[in-house]
This record gives C-alpha cells, structure tokens and sequence, in this order.
C-alpha cells in the first residue's frame, strides 16, 4: 500500500446495500489506501446515518441535503432537521443537491426552490455545496450563477457534462469530481474533462454502491475501487499514480476545509 493515500469524496455508505458487511467494506478500502470518505446524504434516513458514520469513524465526514429527485418530499419540519446537521461538526459540505430532469417525480421549479434553499443554506454554515446534476447541467450552472454560488464553491459531482462545460464551472469555483464513468470503454467525455481540467481542480470519488468503474461495471460498487478510477486518471494526464493521489488528497482538505 505504501503512503499513498485516497480521499473518495462521494460515498453513500449509508446505503442499505452495506448494511451486511460494512466492516468489510471499510477494510477493503483502508487496504486500497483509502485514508478518507465523505459519506453523502440526501434524504431524512442518509442524512442521519452519514453522520452517524463520520462520528463513528475518524477519516469519515459527511454532508446533509436534499436530492433534487426527492424535493417535492421536503416538508418544513425535514427541512429543519437539515439545517440543525449542518451545524455538526463532521458535517463538512451541504448536499448533495442540484436537479435532475431524468426523473420526473418532482417538477423542475419544486426542485429549483429546494436547490436554491441549499445554496443559501450553505452561504450561512460556510460549507461548500456538492451538486447532482443529470439531464440538467445548463440549468445547474444557471442556478449557481444566479444565486451567486461562487461565494462558497463546491464540487460537480461524478461530472458527466463536456470539458467546455467543465471549464464553466471552475470559472464559478466549483471542482469537478470523476468517478468510474471515466474508466469505461464509452467513457470519452469524462475522459476529455479529465484531461482538460487542471489537476489542482480535480477530485476522485465513487459515488458507490452506483457506478462501478471497470472491470466490475455493473456490479455493487465499493470505496476500494476508487483505485482503478485515479489509475485511469493518472494515466489520461500521464502522471505518476502517486502525484494523482496526492494532489486529489490536498484538493479534498481544502475544499472540505478538513485539517
């Protein structure tokens, strides 16, 4: 394993596909070389245990939001609770949030208000913002603009748009985070962002149980393989793994201002 380290920004741990062997699941990581996790909420239950988790576990943080998918189930006394965890200590981002024009089980101004709430959310607890886009990252970008989201940055989460895109964002401070996507055979955009973003823009993340890279596409996906998907990055942008590591680890601190 060596003293290379892996910061695997987007988890959800507290996913119930782990509820069996999560001890394993953490062993296989910390023997990947993965030092630190942020576990990801998004609703009343994966809020809860995200956090859950982080005080149970020195290198895991976590983040409270509201998915976009889910905004028309927010009522007033869930949204509170939110903002009551985002004062919590191991609470590092607000999110993840943004909106999602694949699923239509809540309508685009519904999800647009819940977004807004969370970026105004995360302007008052000094937190940066992790975004899901997905059918929706012009209206993303327009939203964070709008709302002046530059203020507080944040990360474009498992960025699946195109590199002049990308470049967009990180105008407006935000990081582009890249999962296993990036390691797939019809994986060519996020293999282009990966190599037109700048490394100390860049961060690496999982988004497990989803997207798992190759050669396990398809399969529960885990922290471990956060290894295969900065080998393939490395390799697009012909860095040692190690700088890869390195400067994803520093990437990941900073912006989850983790000391």
């Amino acid at each position: 394993m060596g003293d290379t380290m892996l910061f695997d920004t987007h988890v959800h741990l507290n996913d119930l596909k782990y509820e069996e062997d999560l001890a394993e699941v953490l062993k296989r990581a910390e023997e990947a070389g993965v030092s630190k996790m942020l576990v990801v909420g998004f609703d009343e239950r994966t809020n809860k245990r995200a956090i859950e988790l982080a005080e149970a576990h020195e290198g895991i943080y976590a983040s409270v939001g509201w998915h976009p998918v889910d905004a028309i189930d927010l009522t007033e006394d869930l949204w509170e609770k939110v903002v009551r965890q985002s004062e919590h200590p191991k609470v590092v981002a607000i999110g993840e949030c943004g909106l999602d024009f694949y699923w239509d089980k809540s309508p685009k101004d519904v999800q647009r208000e819940v977004f807004e709430r969370q970026i105004e959310l995360a302007r008052q607890v000094k937190k940066p913002l992790i975004i899901h886009t997905r059918e929706s990252i012009q209206a993303a970008y327009e939203v964070l603009k709008e709302n002046h989201a530059q203020e507080i940055g944040g990360v474009m989460h498992c960025f699946s748009g195109s590199k002049e895109m990308a470049m967009e964002f990180l105008k407006l401070g935000f990081m582009i985070s890249l999962g296993g996507p990036v390691t797939f055979k019809n994986g060519r955009k996020p293999q282009e962002v990966a190599e037109a973003v700048p490394l100390d823009s860049l961060l690496v993340e999982t988004d497990a149980p989803y997207l798992a890279p190759h050669p396990f596409r398809g399969k529960r996906n885990e922290p471990a393989y956060i290894k295969l998907v900065a080998e393939q990055i490395a390799e697009i942008k012909g860095l040692t793994y190690e700088s890869l590591c390195e400067a994803t680890m520093k990437n990941g601190m900073e912006l989850f201002n983790i000391r």
